[in-house]
């Protein structure tokens, strides 16, 4: 019986939780419920936790090959093997229930940090740090899932007035059983499957396994049982580890949108703030060096959006789309592949010459400012099966999601890429690729938009106070992705330090497209500039005929 966690024994508890989700792996698929069948959430545990052993047997070998006994006490603490499971979790994540799990493990080797010894009061402050990191990682908490779960597990180590690390394990273990069998009181849609929460069960299961490596030599305490087997499955099951925001309308969120994401923590908050507008489900977790694993819910016309809005925070990398719809498997994923459903685009755009680039690409063309109804008839009109919207204005992006619900009842797969100007647009149609599967696609075509920033030079319409400075009714205004940058009364003057103003922050390819009241002569004047001044650029002009905007710009 060990007096202190150590090293060996997180080693221990990592391989005995991963041994016992592997036992009951297809016992926790099988019990999913809610919002949707999908029945991955033993898989995705045992997914994660396999990712985490990884990073602990990686360590190991690493510090074989040095001079262990050499290596200061710290470095073999325990709080640093949980913290390399925590990060080997976070990184192999999968679903809900992984994301929330690979948390719990960082909340308590945060917690574990700076503790030369963990005995039993370490172990129940660390599991309510746990808690505590779980419930911030979920944008809408909802009890009756995971959550309630580790809640529970760390009220009841709080309990334990006594260092017996044992003796708080046991205690968390035990109260993590009861409040796994009270989840169907807190979810209706349990109680009407008759099920408990998948996540929730995961959790006893690791529990468990940590009171087994603290005593390697005794067989299972009775106490710590996360409660009897059911002879048939169906008797115990989930919700899912965070269900659906509302019982009615949940069906609405049939895909799962998962990436990492290398981004400060300043940008994180807003991401937060723009997933937890275009679905459910939604965690969003860091492992404390830039790295976040993000994971939401949502229809099919919001997975670019949310791929999108991991490109305006970072840097997102390993995106997956899966869809969590009942029958939509290998075999649905390649019939929308077949010649019936071919592929079809839908671009808002003002002018000719922008209308005739986008009908080059195949794409139908709506005027700006468009009504949901004229975006609809728009997506008839394409004629396919699966077609993506392009708004290429904040204002009308609601618009186009309104548009692809509409659509998506008339049996359409309906996607929105949330591109703010038409250059984004084009890099986005540029990148296009009929023979990927059409999440892919999207996917791609996000990041191609999101990869190209935008700028415009309009004509003031009213006196204004800007970033760049005030600025009076018709001055030219130059805009760098929606945020004035420069201000001046001549355009050819006010267009050259656009460029500059983007150009100076990197680029290989620029797009310019000049608009209906531009002179002949500034195609020729930018040209010249560019030349000379960013002569490794490769620059496109097109005449795009666009009102208002005197010239669009993209650099990729």
């Amino acid at each position: 019986m060990l007096k202190t966690l150590d090293d060996a024994a997180v080693h221990r508890w990592c391989g005995g939780g991963l041994e016992a989700l592997r036992a009951h792996q297809h016992e926790i698929d099988e019990l999913n419920v809610y919002p949707v069948p999908d029945g991955d959430t033993g898989t995705n545990l045992v997914l994660t936790l396999t990712s985490a052993q990884q990073a602990l047997d990686e360590a190991q070998a690493a510090a074989l090959s040095g001079d262990v006994l050499a290596a200061p006490a710290a470095a073999r603490a325990p709080g640093r093997a949980l913290g390399r499971m925590a990060r080997g979790a976070l990184l192999g994540a999968r679903g809900n229930s992984g994301v929330i799990v690979s948390q719990i493990l960082r909340g308590m080797a945060d917690s574990m940090a700076t503790s030369v010894a963990v005995r039993g009061g370490e172990l129940a402050r660390a599991l309510r740090s746990a808690t505590e990191a779980a419930y911030a990682a979920v944008a809408r908490p909802v009890e009756g899932t995971v959550l309630s779960v580790v809640a529970a597990a760390a009220e009841g180590a709080g309990r334990i007035k006594s260092d017996d690390l044992l003796a708080v394990a046991r205690a968390a273990a035990v109260a993590a059983s009861e409040a796994l069998a009270r989840t169907p009181q807190q979810l209706p849609i349990l109680a009407r499957a008759g099920v408990v929460d998948a996540g929730g069960r995961g959790l006893c299961l690791l529990l468990d396994a940590l009171v087994e490596a603290l005593t390697p030599a005794d067989p299972p305490h009775p106490a710590a049982d996360s409660g009897e087997e059911p002879a048939d499955p169906a008797e115990v099951g989930t919700a899912g580890s965070v269900p659906a925001r509302a019982e009615a309308g949940g069906d609405g969120f049939g895909y799962e949108v998962q990436y990492l994401l290398e981004a400060p923590d300043a940008a994180v908050g807003e991401l937060r703030r723009v997933l937890d507008g275009l679905g459910d489900s939604l965690v969003v977790v860091g492992s404390g060096d830039g790295t976040w694993n993000v994971h939401v819910h949502v229809a099919a016309a919001e997975i670019g959006a949310a791929v999108e809005a991991g490109v305006v925070a970072g840097r997102p990398h390993r995106i997956s789309v899966t869809p969590l719809e009942p029958g939509r498997g290998h075999a649905a994923v390649a019939a929308e592949e077949r010649p019936v459903l071919r592929r079809g685009a839908v671009v808002v755009a003002a002018g000719d010459g922008l209308a005739a680039l986008f009908e080059h690409e195949g794409a139908i063309v709506v005027d700006r400012n468009p009504s949901t109804r004229e975006m609809v008839k728009a997506i008839a009109a394409t004629r396919a099966g699966c077609v993506v919207l392009l708004p290429n204005d904040a204002n009308t992006h609601a618009v186009a999601i309104a548009a692809a619900r509409e659509a998506e009842g008339s049996g359409v797969r309906v996607s929105v890429v949330p591109t703010r100007s038409p250059v984004q647009a084009l890099a986005a149609l540029a990148v296009r690729d009929a023979g990927r599967p059409f999440s892919d696609d999207v996917i791609a075509m996000a990041e191609a938009a999101g990869a190209c920033r935008y700028g415009e030079v309009c004509t003031a319409q009213r006196d204004s106070l800007t970033v760049a400075g005030p600025c009076r009714a018709g001055d030219l205004l130059g805009l760098v992705d929606g945020e004035v940058h420069v201000i001046g009364a001549d355009l050819e003057d006010v267009s050259r330090r656009l460029l500059d103003r983007m150009l100076g922050g990197g680029g290989e390819l620029t797009t310019l497209v000049l608009g209906a009241d531009a002179p002949i002569s500034l195609e020729e004047t930018l040209r010249g500039h560019v030349g000379q001044t960013w002569p490794f650029v490769e620059l496109q002009c097109y005449a795009g005929g666009q009102p208002r905007y005197h010239l669009l710009v993209g650099v990729e």
